[in-house]
């Protein structure tokens, strides 16, 4: 999960350049990236057995679960591009956890506690807290990661319901081999192809950074709970932060921590508390 964040933290810093300052357009660094990142990862799809994992009696639930996948790069991809700055974009992208927790209650019919409500509004107000909608540097380009992270909060709900038919590897094999469609048909109005060597070494970097992240992902969750693993998962907005600092120069105000340790202790809270209600 570390290695994970750290190459995302590569990745945000690697697209945030080519789209802002090559001024390449974001839904093809998008399209571009994973469709590298699935081309490096076919050996190892195919040593997983693709065709047996195709198996599923809900194809269509899996293409709109990659569909609001899909949109959440695509968001978060525009952001990067806008630029929100990496501190600021990476924080709010914390709150998808919180938007699970309500989509849970609503969606998936579960009861949520009086103690994931506090830990969810808590969330959502340490995001207000660095966005500062009421200030008079607020721009609405400020709200992709919500939506960014919205989006992905309902691709996870989907992965929770499917995973009681179909298998991880299933889950992930459709991920990687449906993304890079969608990806194209949302990159197709404003293709252009890109040129200059610098360019596409870039463009390589990002899709195997990507390739290795989601390597890593899965290869963490094959040896470990996903409530063990979420603090880990946390490590990601230092990293950014750093990144953000090293390749732009962007020093993130003191709001950032304030607002972004108040998600930070939200997710340790709602993580400490499912682990001991699993263990109940």
């Amino acid at each position: 999960m570390l290695c994970a964040g750290l190459c995302f933290a590569v990745i945000n810093s690697l697209a945030q350049y080519i789209s802002f300052k090559m001024n390449q357009p974001s839904t093809t660094v998008a399209f571009l990236q994973y469709l590298i990142a699935l081309i490096v990862m076919l050996p190892w799809l195919k040593k997983r057995g693709i065709r047996q994992a195709l198996k599923t009696h809900f194809f269509s639930l899996h293409c709109l679960r990659v569909f609001f996948s899909v949109l959440g790069i695509q968001l978060w991809m525009w952001a990067l591009a806008y630029p929100v700055p990496l501190w600021q974009g990476v924080a709010l992208l914390m709150t998808s956890p919180l938007f699970a927790t309500l989509g849970s209650g609503l969606f998936l019919k579960e009861r949520v506690s009086a103690a994931r409500w506090v830990a969810t509004v808590s969330g959502f107000f340490g995001a207000m807290i660095i966005l500062e909608p009421w200030s008079d540097h607020f721009v609405l380009a400020s709200l992709l990661p919500i939506g960014a992270a919205f989006f992905w909060a309902l691709y996870s709900l989907m992965v929770k319901k499917l995973s009681s038919h179909d298998s991880p590897t299933t889950i992930v094999v459709y991920l990687l081999l449906l993304i890079s469609p969608f990806n194209l048909l949302l990159a197709f109005p404003q293709w252009s192809m890109p040129k200059g060597e610098t360019l596409w070494v870039l463009l390589m970097a990002a899709g195997l950074f990507t390739a290795l992240a989601q390597w890593s992902i899965a290869k963490a969750y094959s040896f470990a709970d996903a409530s063990f693993l979420q603090p880990f998962d946390l490590a990601k907005l230092p990293l950014n932060v750093l990144f953000g600092f090293l390749v732009f120069g962007w020093v993130p105000p003191g709001n950032l921590w304030v607002g972004g340790g108040i998600i930070v202790a939200s997710l340790f809270f709602l993580t400490h508390r499912e682990t001991r209600q699993s263990q109940k």
